[in-house]
C-alpha cells in the first residue's frame, strides 16, 4: 500500500479513536496548503518533527497526550519512505524526541509501537560508520540497546512489534565488505544473557517455593522468542558464544514444559538451518563439538532424548554442507549412539534409534552408492559389521528399535548394499524361521526392505527356499513367498526365470499327476504355492534391470500360455505385461535428474526409452493374445485386460496400429446387421452374469481403445464405423446397447491430443450426425448421447453455435430423465451450452436461419447468456406437460448458476420470475411440482426487495397445493413456507397467506424454535439423532449448492420430498448415501429415510425374522411410540431392589413401598383401575390414548387398535372371573359362526339374551353389514365372540365362546 493510500484511509476512520489522529493529519495538511509546500514525504517528515518538539516539552514518556499519540504515529508512517540521507543527518534529533517514550514503564502500547516503528526506520537507513560509533554516546546500538528490553516485555503485541524491528535491522546490514550486521553479535550476547538471567531466576523461584511450578516459565519463553528472532537475523550465532547457548538450551531442554523444551528445540533448528551455506558451515564443528561435549549422564532419561535430538538435526545441517566429512564419521558416531540401546528407559532406546535412523538417511551421500572409493567401502564394510553386532544377545532388549535401525539401512544402502548387508538378512532369517521367535512381523519388515534394496536373487542366495530338492536339516522357507510378492521391484526379471518358473513347473506337475481324485491337503499347498509364485511376476516386471536381454519372444510365449491355459492366473500375468511399459513410460516422463534416477531406480532415461521400444516389437504379437483373451473373459472380468491392451497400444508402431484397426473394423462391420434385416429371434433367457456378450459388443470395446492411439489418417474410417452403427435401423430395434457403446466413442477421443484436434475438423459432420439421429436414440443410450453431445459443444466454433438450439430441447428433456445418471449429464450439458455462448466474444451471432426446425428466413440472435434463457424459456409454450415441467427446471438450474452474473439483467430476471410463477395455477401436478422447486430457488436466491412484491400473490397460490399429498406437493410447499420464515419472520408469512394457513405457520415456526432449542442442548437429543449427526459430521447431504437449495430443507418433513416416485423424477439431484453405521443406529432406505421395527402386540419379545416374507409389515419409515403401536400399557420400570443383606434382587414381587416404583410417563399416568389421576390426564388420554378417535385420511373417522384391543382384555378378564361358558364341538361352532356372520338366527344352544334387534343403530367403529339381524359392532350379535384355538391334545378339539356382555359401540365382527 502506497503512502498516498495510508493517508486517505487514515482520512476516513472507521474507529472512534483514529478521528484525532485524521484532526491531526488535516491540520498538517493545510498548513502545507497555506505555505505552498507539496505533499511530499519529507515535508510531513519535517512538519510532524516540529509538532512532536511542541508537545514534548514538559513531558515525560509516560504523561503523553493524545496529540503525541497522533504524531508519533503519522511519524511511523511517514518515516520509511523519507530518503536515508535525511534519516542519518536527522539521528540525534529524532532519537532525543522518541527516547522518553522507549521505556518499558510506558503504559501507553499505541505510543510504544509506533515509536518501535519509527526507530526501525532510522535505523535500517544508517551506514556502517554510525554502527561503529561506540554505544556510550547517541548512536544506533545505543538506540538498538534500547528496544531489546521491549524485545522481552510482557505485553505480547508491543512484544512481537519490537522483535520484528530488531529482525528487520539486522536483516539489512549497512553497505560494506563484512556480510553480519555489525550489531548482530550485541544482539545475540544481551539476548543471551537475557536468557541466561530469566533461567535463574526461575529456579531460584522454584527452589523457594519447593515444587514444580510452570507459572514462572513466560520470562524464559520470552527469551527463547528473542533468541530465536536473533538467530534468524543473524543466520546463527557468534561462535565464541555457541558453547554457553547450547549449554543454557540444553538445561532448558530439561523442563517438563512441552512448550519450553519445542522452543529450544526451534533455536537449535534456526542455528542449524542459518549454518548451511558456505559461510556460515565454518561454524558448524565447533558448535557440533560442543554440544558433544556436553554429553549428559548415561541414565538421564530426561536430557538425553533431547540431547540425541540435537546431535541428529546438527549432522544433518553438517551433511548437506559437507557429505564426505560427514560420513567418514560416520562409524564413531554409530560407536557414541548405540551405547543407549541398551539402556532400560524406553524414551532413551527410541530416541538413540530414531538418531541413527537419521544418520542413515542423511549422512551417506550418493556418490558413495554410485561409485564408491576404496575408502568408501571400507566405510560400509564397518557400518555394517557395527550393525550386525546390533543383533547380539547385548542389544536383545532393544530389538524392536534394533529392527527399525536395520530397515533404515537397507533404505539407505540401496542396491549397494549386497553384499555387505547379506549376513544381516541370513542372521534375521534364521531368527524367522524359529518357531518361539518372538518377533516375526518386525523380522518380516526387515527382510522386506532386504528384499527391496539387495534384490531376490541376493537375498535367496543366503536364504533359499528350499521347496523342490530341501537340503538336510533346512526347512522350506515358503513363507518367504508373500514377503516376495510385497518387496520385489526394480531387479533382474532372468531370475524370474531361472529359478521361479521351474519351481512354479514342478508344483504344478505334482497338482495334475494327482489327476482328477480328490484333492488332498497336499495338492492344495502345491496349487497355492503355484499362486504365489505367479503373483511375483508383476514385482519382477516393475522396471526390470534387464529388459531387453529378459523378455524375449519365448518368454512372451510362456505368457501367452499362461494367459491362455490358466485363467486364475491373469490378473497377474495382465498386471505385469503393463508395469513392464507403464514403469518405463514413468521414467521418460521423470524430472528427476539422471543422478537421481541412477541412484534410486539403476536406469536412465535412455535406458527407459531403449525398453519400450523393444516392446513395441513384441506388441503386435501380444495385442493379438490379449484380444483373444479379452473375447473369451466374462464382462465383469475384463477391465484389468483392457488396462493392459491400452498400455501396449501406446507404444504399439503406427502401421501396426493401421492394420490392427482395419482387422477388427472389417470383423464388426461382419457382425453388423443388415439395415433391412429383420429383428433376430429372441434368445432363451441366461443369467445375465453367465453371459457372454456378442462378438459386436467385444469388437467395439477393441475399436474404442484404438480409437486415442490410432493416427490422424484413420480417423474416416472410424467415423464412418460409428456413424453406420448409430444409423443404422436394425441396430436400433435390436441391439440398443451397441448404440450407446458407439457413443462413447466420442468423450473418449476427447481424452488424447490427436483426439482433440479429429473433434475439432469434423465437427460439423458430427453435429450433422447428432441432429438426424434426434428421434432415434434409445433409452439406454441417453446418458452417453447427452455426453457426447457435451463434447462436441465444447469444440464448437463460434460459427457453429446454431448447433445449441438445433438440440437444446433434448439438453432439457434430459434434465426431466428418470435415470439419474442421465439427469446428471443433462445439467452439465446444459450448463456447458450456456457457458458456450456466454463465453463467445462480444458480437457473435448466432445464425437461426441453419436451426433445422426454424424458417430459413429467421433473425440472426446475439450470444449471450439472456438468449440463453429466452430459448430454454420457448420450452414454457409446450404442448406435452412434461417438456413444460423440464423447461421450468432448467430454467431453476441456469438461474440458480447465473442469478450473480453482470451479463444477466434485473429486467430478464423479473420476466422469468414473473413467467414461470404463473405455472403454480396450472391444473398439471407435474408442472406444479417443476413451479415449486422454481419457486424454492428464487426464495434462496433473490434479494429481498425483489422477493417482497411478488409474495403477496405468490404465497395463497402456493397455499393450494398444501393439502395435496399426492406427489409430495404438500412437503414441497411446507418447505418453500419454511423458507419465508426463516427469511421475512412468521408474522410477515401469516400475513400473506391469510387466516386460513395460520395454523400452518405457526407450527412451521414452532418447528424451528425446537429446532434451534434442540441445537442449543436446551431439549433432550434422541440418541438416534445424535448418532445421525454424528455420521453427517457437518457436511452437506447434497453433492452440489443447487441440489441443497431446491431440494434442502432443515424440517424433518422435507425427507418425503425425496421419494422415488415415477411422476417426479428428481430434477438431477443426487443425495449422498446412508449405510447402516457399524453400531445400528440408523438404518436408511435408498431415498434417504431412516427405517425403524414396530413392536407387536403378541411378540412376546421374540425378535423380528427378517427372512419371512411378513416381515415387511413390521418395518416403518417412521419411529412409533408403545401408545401409537396399541399398547394400552406402558411398560412399568422400578428400581434395582436389594434384601437385607444387600443383594441386589431380581424379579418377584413389586415392592410394597410406592415411591420405589417409576412408571414411564410419557402419556400421563395412571391410577390403579387404569382410570387418569387428575383432568389433565384425563384429557391427554381422551386426545392421545389408546382409546381416542382420530381422523385419518379424507377426513374420514379412525379408530385405534387399543381401543379394540382393551374390550378384548375386558372380556378376558370376565372369563377369568366367571362367566357363562360353554365347549362346543369344532363343527357344531363352526356352523354357529357361519350363521352369526351371515345374519341367521343363532343356535337355539346359544345363550339367552345375544341376539339384538336388525333396527339397532349401528356403533361408533362398527362395520356396515348389508340385510338385517347379525352383523358386528353394535348391529349384531351383543356378546363378544371369541375365538380360541387350544393346544391339540388327546381330546376333541373345540372352541369356546365366552357369553358375557361386549361395550356397546366396541363389538367387532370376527
Amino acid at each position: 500500500m502506497s503512502l498516498e493510500e495510508k493517508l486517505e484511509k487514515i482520512k476516513s476512520p472507521n474507529l472512534e479513536n483514529q478521528k484525532h489522529t485524521s484532526v491531526v493529519l488535516t491540520s498538517i495538511e493545510d498548513t502545507l496548503r497555506e505555505q505552498n509546500t507539496k505533499f511530499t514525504p519529507t515535508a510531513y517528515f519535517a512538519a510532524l518533527l516540529a509538532l512532536l518538539k511542541q508537545t514534548s516539552s514538559g513531558t515525560n514518556g509516560n504523561e503523553a497526550n493524545e496529540l503525541t499519540v497522533s504524531a508519533v504515529y503519522l511519524l511511523d508512517l511517514i518515516t520509511s519512505h523519507v530518503p536515508p540521507t535525511l534519516l542519518r543527518t536527522q539521528f540525534s534529533s529524532i532519537v532525543s524526541l522518541l527516547a522518553p517514550y522507549l521505556n518499558v514503564e510506558n503504559t501507553n502500547t499505541q505510543l510504544l509501537k509506533s515509536a518501535i516503528g519509527c526507530l526501525e526506520s532510522i535505523l535500517v537507513a544508517q551506514d556502517g560508520s554510525a554502527w561503529n560509533l561506540p554505544s556510550t554516546q547517541t548512536s544506533p546500538r545505543q538506540a538498538l540497546t534500547a528496544l531489546l528490553p521491549l524485545a522481552i516485555d510482557q505485553r505480547p503485541k508491543l512484544r512481537k512489534r519490537a522483535q520484528d524491528a530488531i529482525k528487520t535491522v539486522l536483516q539489512n546490514p549497512p553497505p560494506g565488505p563484512a556480510i553480519d550486521h555489525p550489531a548482530a553479535e550485541l544482539c545475540a550476547i544481551a539476548a543471551q544473557n537475557n536468557l541466561k538471567s530469566a533461567v535463574q531466576i526461575v529456579h531460584q523461584n522454584r527452589k523457594q517455593r519447593n515444587k514444580n511450578d510452570d507459572g514462572n516459565d513466560p520470562p524464559i519463553i520470552h527469551a527463547l522468542q528473542l533468541t530465536k528472532t536473533v538467530a534468524v537475523a543473524s543466520g546463527g550465532w557468534p561462535s565464541k558464544k555457541i558453547e554457553s547457548l547450547c549449554e543454557i538450551l540444553l538445561s532448558i531442554s530439561r523442563s517438563r514444559n512441552d512448550f519450553l523444551v519445542m522452543s529450544a528445540f526451534e533455536v537449535f533448528e534456526v542455528i542449524f538451518d542459518g549454518m548451511q551455506d558456505e559461510l556460515s558451515s565454518a561454524k558448524l564443528p565447533r558448535i557440533l563439538e560442543a554440544i558433544t561435549e556436553l554429553k549428559p549422564a548415561q541414565n538421564d532419561a530426561q536430557l538425553l532424548p533431547s540431547w540425541i535430538a540435537i546431535l541428529s538435526r546438527g549432522y544433518g545441517a553438517y551433511a548437506a554442507v559437507d557429505p564426505e566429512e560427514v560420513f567418514s564419521k560416520l562409524p564413531e558416531l554409530m560407536d557414541l549412539i548405540t551405547n543407549f540401546l541398551p539402556n532400560s528407559a524406553h524414551n532413551i532406546r527410541v530416541s538413540a534409534s530414531e538418531c541413527l535412523i537419521s544418520f542413515f538417511a542423511n549422512c551417506i551421500p550418493g556418490s558413495v552408492i554410485l561409485e564408491p572409493s576404496v575408502y568408501d567401502e571400507k566405510l560400509l564394510q564397518q557400518i555394517a559389521d557395527k550393525a550386525l553386532e546390533l543383533l547380539s544377545v547385548k542389544y536383545q532388549t532393544a530389538w524392536m528399535e534394533v529392527f527399525s535401525i536395520l530397515s533404515a539401512l537397507f533404505d539407505a544402502f540401496r542396491w549397494r548394499g549386497d553384499p555387505y548387508l547379506l549376513a544381516i538378512s541370513q542372521t534375521i532369517g534364521e531368527l524367522r524361521g524359529n518357531s518361539g521367535f518372538q518377533g516375526k512381523k518386525e523380522a518380516d519388515e526387515v527382510l522386506g526392505h532386504a528384499i527391496r534394496n539387495l534384490g531376490p536373487q541376493a537375498v535367496l542366495n543366503v536364504l533359499p527356499l528350499n521347496l523342490i530338492k530341501p537340503k538336510a536339516g533346512q526347512s522350506g522357507r515358503a513363507w518367504l513367498l508373500p514377503l516376495l510378492r510385497d518387496n520385489v521391484t526394480n531387479t533382474s526379471l532372468g531370475h524370474f526365470k531361472s529359478e521361479l518358473v521351474p519351481l512354479s513347473e514342478a508344483m504344478y506337475q505334482r497338482v495334475m499327476d494327482h489327476g482328477s481324485a480328490e484333492k488332498t491337503m497336499e495338492v492344495k499347498v502345491y496349487e497355492t504355492v503355484v499362486q504365489q509364485v505367479w503373483s511375483i511376476l508383476p514385482g519382477y516386471c516393475d522396471l526390470p534391470v534387464d529388459l531387453q536381454v529378459a523378455v524375449d519372444q519365448k518368454f512372451a510365449e510362456l505368457l501367452s500360455n499362461v494367459l491362455y491355459q490358466q485363467a486364475d492366473l491373469r490378473v497377474v500375468v495382465c498386471r505385469a505385461l503393463q508395469n513392464l511399459v507403464e514403469s518405463n513410460q514413468a521414467i521418460v516422463a521423470s524430472d528427476a535428474e539422471p543422478e537421481e534416477l541412477q541412484i534410486e531406480h539403476r536406469t536412465t532415461k535412455d535406458d527407459a526409452q531403449g525398453n519400450i521400444a523393444h516392446l513395441a516389437t513384441l506388441a503386435g504379437n501380444l495385442l493379438a493374445v490379449l484380444f483373444n483373451v479379452y473375447s473369451q473373459t466374462l464382462p465383469q472380468s475384463r477391465a484389468y485386460i483392457l488396462q493392459c491392451i491400452n498400455a501396449y497400444l501406446s507404444v504399439t508402431p503406427e502401421k501396426d496400429l493401421i492394420d490392427t484397426f482395419e482387422r477388427v473394423a472389417k470383423m464388426l462391420e461382419g457382425e453388423l446387421p443388415a439395415p433391412d434385416a429383420p429383428p433376430p429371434r429372441k434368445q432363451p433367457d441366461q443369467q445375465s452374469r453367465n453371459k457372454m456378450p456378442p462378438t459386436s459388443h467385444t469388437l467395439l470395446d477393441l475399436v474404442i481403445a484404438l480409437s486415442v492411439h490410432l493416427p490422424r489418417s484413420a480417423f474416416a474410417a472410424l467415423f464412418a464405423l460409428a456413424s453406420n452403427i448409430i444409423t443404422n435401423p436394425a441396430i436400433l430395434i435390436s441391439d440398443p446397447q451397441l448404440i450407446k457403446k458407439a457413443y462413447k466413442l466420442i468423450p473418449r477421443l476427447a481424452t488424447s491430443d490427436k483426439g482433440k484436434k479429429a473433434l475439432k475438423t469434423r465437427s460439423s459432420e458430427l453435429q450433422q450426425l447428432i441432429i438426424a439421429t434426434n428421434e432415434k436414440t434409445p433409452v439406454p443410450a441417453r446418458r452417453d448421447r447427452t455426453l457426447a453431445i457435451d463434447t462436441i459443444i465444447s469444440f464448437l466454433s463460434d460459427s457453429d453455435l446454431h448447433f445449441i438450439p438445433s438440440i437444446l430441447s433434448e439438453i432439457v428433456l434430459s434434465c426431466k430423465d428418470a435415470n439419474e445418471k442421465a439427469r446428471t449429464a443433462g445439467f452439465q450439458t446444459l450448463f456447458s451450452a450456456a457457458k458456450k455462448i456466454s463465453d463467445a466474444p462480444p458480437g457473435t451471432k448466432i445464425r437461426n436461419s441453419l436451426v433445422s426446425h426454424m424458417p430459413d428466413d429467421a433473425a440472426d440472435a446475439p450470444a449471450t447468456t439472456e438468449e440463453v434463457f429466452t430459448m430454454v424459456s420457448a420450452g414454457l409454450a409446450g404442448v406435452a406437460p412434461h417438456m413444460v415441467a423440464a423447461s421450468i427446471t432448467a430454467l431453476g438450474a441456469l438461474l440458480y448458476e447465473y442469478h450473480n452474473s453482470d451479463s444477466l439483467s434485473g429486467t430478464v430476471k423479473e420476466e422469468l420470475v414473473d413467467t414461470v410463477t404463473m405455472f403454480i395455477q396450472s391444473n398439471n401436478r407435474e408442472i406444479v411440482r417443476a413451479t415449486l422447486g422454481f419457486v424454492k430457488v428464487i426464495v434462496v436466491i433473490l434479494p429481498l426487495e425483489a422477493l417482497e412484491p411478488r409474495m403477496a400473490a405468490l404465497v395463497p397460490a402456493l397455499l393450494v397445493w398444501s393439502k395435496e399429498n399426492k406427489g409430495r406437493l404438500k412437503a414441497k410447499v411446507k418447505n418453500i413456507l419454511d423458507r419465508l420464515v426463516r427469511r421475512f419472520g412468521g408474522a410477515q408469512v401469516e400475513e400473506w397467506a391469510g387466516p386460513d394457513a395460520k395454523k400452518l405457520i405457526v407450527n412451521i415456526r414452532k418447528a424451528r424454535e425446537r429446532a434451534r432449542r434442540k441445537k442449543q442442548g436446551t431439549d433432550e437429543v434422541d440418541s438416534d439423532d445424535e448418532a445421525e449427526q454424528t455420521e453427517k459430521g457437518g457436511k452437506s447431504t447434497y453433492d452440489n449448492e443447487f441440489d441443497e437449495a431446491v431440494y434442502g430443507s432443515d424440517d424433518d418433513d422435507s425427507e418425503m420430498e425425496f421419494g422415488s416416485d415415477n411422476d417426479d423424477a428428481m430434477s438431477g439431484v443426487t443425495l449422498k448415501s446412508k449405510t447402516t453405521n457399524k453400531s445400528g443406529k440408523t438404518n436408511r432406505t435408498k431415498d434417504g429415510r431412516d427405517q425403524y421395527i414396530r413392536a407387536q402386540e403378541d411378540s412376546d419379545d421374540e425378535p423380528l425374522d427378517l427372512l419371512d416374507p411378513k416381515s415387511i409389515s413390521a418395518i416403518s419409515s417412521s419411529r412409533h411410540s408403545s401408545s401409537k403401536l396399541g399398547g394400552a400399557q406402558q411398560k412399568r420400570r422400578t428400581k434395582a431392589r436389594y434384601n437385607e443383606d444387600g443383594k441386589l434382587v431380581l424379579g418377584g414381587a413389586d415392592s410394597d413401598d410406592g415411591d420405589d416404583a417409576m412408571l414411564d410417563t410419557s402419556h400421563g399416568t395412571s391410577g390403579e383401575d387404569g382410570k387418569p389421576n387428575n383432568a389433565v390426564d384425563a384429557y391427554l388420554d381422551a386426545v392421545s390414548g389408546p382409546h381416542a378417535v382420530q381422523r385419518g385420511q379424507k377426513g374420514r373417522l379412525k379408530v385405534k387398535s387399543g381401543m379394540q384391543k382393551a374390550s378384548r382384555q375386558e372380556v378376558q378378564k370376565q372369563d377369568r372371573a366367571g362367566g357363562d361358558k360353554m365347549d362346543l364341538d369344532l363343527e357344531e361352532a363352526r356352523e354357529i359362526a357361519r350363521k352369526i356372520m351371515s345374519g341367521a338366527p343363532a343356535s337355539p344352544k346359544m345363550p339367552v339374551g345375544v341376539q339384538k334387534s336388525a333396527n339397532q343403530r349401528r356403533s361408533l367403529g362398527g362395520e356396515k353389514v348389508k340385510g338385517g339381524g347379525g352383523g358386528g359392532g353394535g348391529g349384531g350379535s351383543s356378546s363378544e365372540v371369541e375365538r380360541r384355538r387350544n393346544k391339540p391334545g388327546p381330546g376333541k378339539r373345540g372352541v369356546r365362546f365366552s357369553s358375557h356382555p361386549a361395550r356397546k359401540g366396541q363389538g367387532k365382527r370376527r
